[in-house]
């Protein structure tokens, strides 16, 4: 265990500190911003880097999910409706994955831009959440229970592919969408709910990235070290600083990061 200990780069339990400590503030953020720490600021491979952030995510997320369940604020059924949705498609992206070999050094480019993207749409819904809500609000409000079934499915898919490739999604778009949909439900509810949904998905997605080799597991045992602590002390900062002022800093990051993965 000494020997563990020692061959940690601090770096990474100090970067694991850092992202804990902002999702614990925000409720948003991990895989958003850990996997483009890793790849930009320690050089990891992309696909190294999103593997390994699927399982953390994981493992961060299931304490939420926990705390959630024994307050009663996470609705099963919209739970079960996002699975139903993203379980398949991420098997989908993994066979392809698995398939065309895209985890190959070769195609750094594809995982890079891919990332890129996904943290520019994860911004934009972040800074225009309010103005997305009010032009949407109507017409999601009054979809009947079918088309909010097949709708809620659909959002799960597109949040399947997006995790799956890039770690990135089930968070601030994840919310959003929910949001819509599910105007008449508490917040609260829609954030437990969003955060369970998170569990299955990132696991299953990490243990594909795993299975073909792209999850480093002494990386990810020293971000646990640091984000554990971390999650911990944002959450008692959450009082204290506004969500409002911690968004708009989180989404011009996340636009700024996201240019530079895909220029």
């Amino acid at each position: 265990m000494a020997t563990l200990f020692a061959s940690i780069d601090p770096l990474y339990v100090l970067s694991g500190f850092g992202v804990g400590m902002l999702v614990g503030q925000t409720g948003v953020g991990g895989g958003a911003l850990m996997t483009p720490l890793l790849v930009l600021l320690f050089g990891i491979h992309p696909a190294t880097a999103v593997g390994t952030d699927l399982l953390y995510a994981a493992a961060t997320k299931t304490v939420g999910t926990l705390v959630h369940g024994a307050h009663g604020t996470v609705d099963w059924r919209i739970t079960g409706r996002l699975a139903a949705g993203s379980i398949p498609a991420t098997l989908v992206m993994l066979v392809l994955m698995s398939r065309f070999n895209l985890l190959d050094t070769g195609t750094t480019q594809l995982f890079s831009a891919g990332l890129g993207g996904a943290l520019m749409i994860t911004g934009v819904a972040l800074l225009l959440r309010k103005r997305i809500l009010a032009m949407a609000g109507g017409w999601t409000s009054g979809l009947g229970e079918t088309r909010t079934l097949l709708a809620t499915m659909a959002a799960g898919a597109v949040l399947g592919v997006l995790v799956s490739v890039s770690s990135v999604g089930a968070g601030a778009i994840g919310m959003t969408v929910l949001i819509l949909l599910y105007p008449r439900h508490r917040l609260v509810t829609i954030v437990g709910s969003d955060i369970a949904h998170a569990v299955p998905l990132t696991l299953l997605a990490g243990l594909g990235h795993w299975m073909v080799g792209s999850v480093d597991w002494l990386l990810l045992f020293a971000l646990l070290c640091g984000s554990v602590p971390g999650i911990i002390v944002g959450s008692m900062l959450s009082a204290r600083i506004p969500e409002w002022v911690l968004r708009p800093v989180l989404a011009v990051t996340l636009l700024g990061v996201g240019l530079r993965l895909v220029l």
